[in-house]
């Protein structure tokens, strides 16, 4: 009988191998980062090949450093690395609780229970978790709801003044602006090196001038943003070996020296440009007392053309009179350069007002980590103005996972194990964030558990300081709707991409391709 048993082993194993490599890789990857979740979380230290260090305790940064190989690895990273893209924050969640569904399938699976249907129920569980979490969402009062701030500290790991920060950059951009699809407010957020931290009424641009001649403070400056090269489209190879392709470009270049007088005359004190600026260009520029930024991404033109109310124009829109040129023009109440940190500051813009929050440190990588921190602490703040906030430390999913048993009971099929994976994901963040303070994660997380259900209060969890389960809205200890919907739909992708593969094969080489009598099975 035991070597039956045994035989009857190896056999699952044979069959589950390709499963069982790829949670094993998927483990690993949440071992790296669930150190870090939660008030009491450490941080990581990054070493690459040159000896260089990173310490972050940012889950993103981990996943984007971290050096990795294995397939299934990789692609819990790339959804991971999506759901930072497109919400900014709760890589870490997203990463803790895939890895927990696919442990927790895996299990299932090896007890017999079919792939299809564990994916099933993990896909209704996922879904029925995320209504309850929007069910539960308190929607926010911007500007006044105090607990926005409590949104940016959380996310800024406890910084005060990254909070505050943050906070004023919202105030001073709007709603209207937060509420803006193609608008990231992590985007406000520029890292510094020596300097105090700051929030500004404007735009900052890291650049030099086209050259030190040109004016450091320009008080209100007529701007022009070219999305284009400042010079004189060069002719093709031969033309200006032809009298008459010569005598052309001689009199293009001329125009466009009487093009550039005229702007200079038209008042025009500011001029961005995309590319590069010619020679004739530049001494005429510098001549009439112009500040030059050259070779500025459109991304950088656009945003500060948005800001001073400019509107991006190619070089040939310079041959248009002065008035059809008056219209592309922005203006702001000062230009200032800042020696210190060699960058550009655009204030008082007379366009849509925006904020740009610099971020000070005493050293490079200090600044850097900062900055990272504040990238989050932006994402979750627009985050909880666009969907709202639910009590935080883990007390959301126990209260989701505590409807999912209820709904459990009334489903009769074998789906009904993907489920029980999900419940268990969803009891996975308080898990780990009671871990890292310290205390045991089976007994907290079960009394937590008893206490929502005595107390009938979903926003019940455990205070990481006293060890004690108290109300997380009282505290408030709260987290955007949308980062948590995010992270639960981001681990369900991960879970159901990784249980449904049954077979891994290497694939042949390209070289090798026209190789007779080898196959991709012969190559493995």
């Amino acid at each position: 009988m035991e070597n039956n048993h045994q035989t009857s082993s190896r056999q699952v194993e044979g069959r589950l191998s390709a499963l069982m490599n790829n949670a094993s890789a998927i483990k690993a990857i949440t071992g790296a980062v669930e150190g870090t979740i939660g008030p009491k979380g450490l941080d990581t230290m990054l070493v690459d090949r040159s000896g260089d260090v990173v310490v972050t305790n940012a889950g993103v940064t981990i996943l984007d450093l971290m050096e990795v190989t294995h397939p299934a690895a990789r692609m819990l990273i790339s959804i991971a690395r999506a759901q930072h893209g497109e919400i900014g924050d709760g890589t870490t969640t997203a990463t803790i609780m895939a890895g927990a569904l696919v442990t927790e399938g895996l299990a299932r699976i090896i007890r017999g229970v079919p792939p299809a249907r564990v994916i099933q129920g993990i896909q209704l569980g996922i879904n029925e978790a995320m209504d309850y979490i929007r069910s539960s969402t308190r929607p926010l009062n911007f500007p006044g709801d105090p607990l926005l701030y409590r949104v940016a500290l959380i996310a800024g790991r406890g910084d005060e003044e990254i909070a505050a920060n943050i906070s004023r950059a919202a105030k001073l951009l709007g709603s209207e602006r937060l509420m803006d699809p193609t608008f990231r407010l992590k985007d406000v957020v520029m890292a510094g090196h020596g300097g105090r931290s700051s929030v500004l009424e404007g735009v900052v641009i890291k650049k030099r001038p086209l050259n030190e001649t040109m004016p450091g403070e320009i008080q209100d400056a007529r701007i022009l943003c070219v999305d284009d090269s400042l010079e004189v489209e060069k002719p093709q190879d031969g033309v200006l070996r032809t009298e008459a392709g010569f005598e052309l470009y001689m009199n293009q270049q001329k125009d466009f020296e009487s093009h550039l007088h005229r702007l200079v005359d038209s008042g025009v004190r500011v001029i961005l440009v995309n590319r590069g600026v010619s020679d004739m260009a530049e001494q005429i520029l510098t001549d009439g007392g112009c500040l030059v930024i050259s070779r500025l991404s459109s991304r950088q033109i656009r945003r500060v053309a948005r800001h001073v109310g400019a509107v991006p124009v190619k070089c040939s829109a310079l041959s248009r009179s002065s008035q059809d040129l008056e219209k592309y023009i922005g203006t702001a109440r000062k230009v200032e350069r800042d020696e210190n940190q060699k960058d550009f500051h655009f204030i008082g813009g007379g366009g849509e007002p925006t904020a740009t929050y610099l971020v000070g440190a005493p050293t490079q990588e200090v600044s850097d980590e900062k900055e990272r921190i504040a990238h989050d602490a932006a994402s979750a703040l627009q985050a909880a103005v666009r969907g709202g906030v639910v009590a935080g430390g883990g007390a959301v999913e126990i209260a989701a996972s505590r409807s999912l048993s209820r709904m459990r009971a009334s489903i009769r099929g074998m789906e009904s194990f993907g489920i029980d994976c999900v419940i268990e994901a969803l009891h996975t963040p308080l898990a780990r964030i009671v871990q890292n303070a310290g205390f045991n994660p089976l007994e907290k997380v079960e009394e937590a558990i008893a206490a929502q259900n005595q107390e009938d209060n979903e926003n019940l969890a455990v205070d990481c300081d006293l060890g004690i389960i108290t109300d997380m809205m009282g505290l408030q200890v709260v987290d955007p709707t949308m980062v948590k919907l995010h992270a639960l739909r981001a681990a369900g992708e991960v879970a159901r991409a990784i249980l449904r593969i049954n077979t891994i094969i290497k694939m042949r080489d390209p070289i090798s391709l026209n190789t007779p009598g080898m196959t991709s099975l012969e190559q493995l």
